[in-house]
């Protein structure tokens, strides 16, 4: 998935029995922080989510309908279980507080921040 894409439209909602808990998987050597709707990267991206769709600091936008998630550059994502697989070939598997990317990248949530490396 490219970066204008905003690589929070990579969220990965894991629909639990009442609310979906949000894992997010970004760039390498980036932190992102939750505050509310909003996501904050180290790198100086945004986005903010509101009802099923994330609007990025960049104009782009994703929505979530069932378990897939249309992005405005003409991708998409479908969720499997703790696997996301991407409409690009590119995949995130999640394991407990952890996402690993097909691409090797791997991002931990601790708290109400995300750590990718």
């Amino acid at each position: 998935m490219k970066k204008s894409t905003l690589v929070i439209a990579l969220i990965l909602s894991f629909v639990g029995a009442a609310y979906a808990e949000d894992y997010l998987h970004g760039e390498p050597g980036t932190t992102y922080t939750n505050i509310g709707d909003t996501t904050f990267g180290s790198d100086g991206t945004s986005s903010n989510r509101i009802g099923d769709t994330t609007f990025g600091s960049d104009g782009s936008t994703s929505t979530r309908i069932g378990d897939s998630t249309f992005h405005s550059d003409g991708t998409s994502s479908t969720q499997i279980g703790d696997t996301l697989f991407n409409s690009d070939g590119t995949s995130v598997n999640r394991i407990g507080d952890t996402t690993f990317g097909s691409d090797g990248t791997t991002c931990t949530k601790i708290g109400d921040s995300t750590f990718c490396n």
